[in-house]
């Protein structure tokens, strides 16, 4: 097993400390943490917070999967992942270039069916088997774009398709790490969704370059931005998928705020959401309360679950700890939502010293969404904590390390 003292994220923050010539304190006085702590977590003796690691992140100019070390290429190259992204990227840099003439051209409901089959696997965590199918579902809705011209359902339901087999890419490479190729998604998304005839789209456009490009660059500041702007031109109209949208929206709010220790603004933006889904329960029972759509789930688990993101956030692990402890998955729950729920719940475990109980939650995760566990870096933080946690790790620990690259 590689040792973890080698593989930390402070080790990189030094590393890139020292290329942009700052001293410690110079480097605390841009990220505003002090240099007791970033000592402590340059020479791997505490873990970065997220909001540490977002404000050295932008401090020294780098997106916070450099610091994370993501892609994760050995991983990728051992689970043969690396050679489908070429194709993919390929792909979308073809999006306005006829395909090839002897490409079949499917109806719209054909495409249809292959962008929601991936959209499908997307959510159980098949990340390979969503590669293996992009370029082609990518190819397909670029054909019937191309094919259906004339204003009207068909041509807004082409770019409709359009953009979520882009959104499907951004996802996929925001997750395994490849956040150019992420972006060139989102930027493919955000062409084809205003053509859509669907407000909402745009919104989860917004949403997601808010969740994968600014967060990832260091700037909550600009995805709350982007998020206000998305709920501004997404006005509550009382149909069920708005509200959805709209409430992951002010979820998603909530942690940005939280992440820049805004505690207030963190709150509010929470009560909105928690006002949104009361009104829901208050509809009649025929009007279908907000729940999963745009493959966004909302509702009182998912309130629940944002507090439980905002107390990590600021730092608060006990509270996130408590919050956990009292959250309760259906067994219909989305596999990766599951995953992504018992990942946070091992970081506040791990935080407040419950080590064997992290591990357990880290081997459920791998249990309900295998990929997406072992490409997360939250796991492999998490990992590298209950690692130096202890002189000699227990052969659970050693073999979860080993599966996930740490």
């Amino acid at each position: 097993m590689p040792d973890v003292q080698d593989k930390h994220a402070g080790t990189r923050i030094r590393e890139i400390r020292l290329i942009r010539d700052y001293t410690l304190a110079q480097l605390s006085q841009r990220s505003h943490v002090s240099t007791s702590q970033l000592s402590r977590v340059e020479n791997g003796e505490q873990p970065p917070s997220p909001s540490v690691l977002a404000a050295v992140a932008r401090a020294l100019g780098v997106t916070l999967s450099v610091l994370h070390g993501q892609p994760y290429v050995h991983m990728l190259q051992k689970d043969q992942l690396d050679r489908l992204l070429a194709p993919i990227s390929s792909a979308l840099d073809a999006w306005d270039i006829p395909p090839d003439d002897d490409m079949p051209q499917d109806s719209l409901d054909a495409v249809a069916g292959r962008v929601s089959a991936l959209s499908r696997l997307r959510a159980k965590g098949e990340f390979a088997q969503v590669a293996e199918g992009l370029p082609e579902a990518i190819a397909a809705t670029t054909l019937a774009v191309q094919t259906h011209t004339a204003p009207g359902a068909a041509r807004e339901r082409a770019h409709y398709l359009q953009a979520e087999v882009a959104r499907t890419t951004a996802i996929l490479a925001y997750r395994l790490g490849y956040m150019d190729l992420a972006r060139l998604a989102l930027a493919r998304m955000a062409a084809a969704a205003p053509h859509s005839g669907d407000p909402r789209q745009v919104a989860v456009e917004r949403y997601e370059r808010a969740v994968i490009t600014h967060a990832e660059t260091s700037r909550p500041d600009r995805g709350v931005a982007l998020v206000k702007q998305a709920l501004r031109d997404l006005e509550e109209d009382g149909d069920p998928q708005t509200s959805a949208v709209r409430g992951t929206l002010l979820l998603r709010a909530s942690a940005l705020s939280a992440v820049q220790q805004q505690k207030a603004a963190a709150s509010d933006w929470l009560e909105q959401a928690a006002e949104v889904v009361a009104a829901g329960e208050r509809a009649d029972a025929a009007q279908d309360p907000p729940g999963t759509r745009y493959a966004l789930a909302f509702g009182e688990l998912n309130v629940a679950l944002g507090r439980l993101d905002v107390a990590l956030l600021q730092d608060d692990h006990e509270t996130a700890v408590r919050v956990a402890s009292e959250v309760r998955l259906p067994a219909t729950y989305q596999p990766t939502r599951a995953a992504g729920f018992l990942i946070r719940k091992a970081a506040a475990e791990a935080w407040t010293a419950r080590h064997d109980a992290a591990l357990n939650s880290l081997l459920q995760a791998r249990q309900a969404a295998p990929q997406l566990t072992r490409y997360h870096p939250d796991v492999h933080q998490t990992v590298g904590t209950l690692l130096r946690a202890r002189q000699r790790a227990a052969d659970p620990l050693r073999q979860f390390a080993e599966w996930s690259g740490v």
